[in-house]
């Protein structure tokens, strides 16, 4: 299944200009996309259109195609969608079900609403929390967690989903390192052995170097650049639009200039030491 986006132009109720201009972008099964961009650029605005939440849910006028495993987004009713494409923001205590005494509750929340028999729900809430190593919040209540702690258990609750499709919008904002690198590990997993399209909006470049198939630059809701992750992160224009590079590739450029080198392996460390 894919994510797909064609001739995309949405504008927010009330807005006069575009928030997304004319953006064409195909995630594939078992890939990571990851989107960058300077503050304002439409980076969460493309998440909201990609799952099919605005214009669904929050209004606003849109152009274009928007296709969601094989559905048309404008076609399709929220609980539909939901179904098929998970979404994660930046503030993920708003999408904790309130309703839950327990994490583990928590995350077989969406399973359950799916009518899924017993055992398989057993088996996607410990198989969820386990691929994010928090099975030891299991019993805890929610709503007295950390912010780290709530992320890692949002992203739980839609893993346990199994969505073919997944939107994440600065998925590890509130994570330390340790944190950071079990969802690194937790969506290079779910691409590869569950196949999912993948759409990560994130500004920490390190984190798309290790994790994204290709990587798309957004500038005022425009696709200004996109390809493989390893040459649109290397590319010397990046900062004009502004964008940090990963710090390897700030590394290799300072050698360079220097004369001096170093292994491949070495500079991937220092991009795992931004994360």
């Amino acid at each position: 299944m894919t994510l797909v986006l064609e001739g995309v132009r949405y504008r927010y109720a009330g807005a006069r200009a575009p928030a997304l201009d004319g953006v064409d972008l195909v995630v594939n099964a078992g890939r990571v996309t990851g989107v960058v961009g300077a503050n304002d650029a439409g980076k969460s605005t493309l998440c909201l259109v990609a799952s099919g939440l605005a214009p669904g849910v929050i209004g606003g006028h849109l152009e274009g195609r928007v296709e969601v495993a094989g559905v048309e987004t404008m076609h399709a009713r929220p609980h539909e969608l939901a179904q098929r494409c998970g979404i994660l923001f930046q503030n993920p205590a708003t999408q904790l079900s309130g309703t839950a005494a327990t994490v583990w509750e928590e995350v077989a929340f969406g399973p359950r609403n799916l009518a899924l028999p017993l055992d398989e729900v057993v088996e996607r809430v410990e198989e969820a929390l386990a691929s994010l190593a928090i099975s030891g919040l299991a019993s805890r209540d929610p709503g007295r967690l950390s912010g780290g702690q709530v992320q890692l258990v949002a992203l739980a609750s839609i893993l346990a989903l199994r969505p073919a499709c997944l939107v994440l919008d600065e998925p590890t904002s509130q994570l330390d390192p340790h944190g950071t690198r079990l969802v690194v590990e937790a969506l290079g997993r779910v691409a590869q052995e569950l196949g999912a399209a993948i759409l990560v909006a994130e500004h920490k470049t390190a984190i798309l170097a290790g994790l994204a198939d290709e990587v798309v630059v957004l500038a005022a809701g425009r696709v200004e650049r996109a390809g493989p992750a390893a040459a649109v992160l290397a590319d010397p224009r990046l900062e004009d639009l502004g964008v940090e590079p990963p710090p390897a590739v700030q590394i290799r450029r300072a050698l360079a200039g220097s004369g001096a080198t170093t292994t491949p392996g070495a500079l991937a460390l220092f991009d795992e030491a931004e994360w």
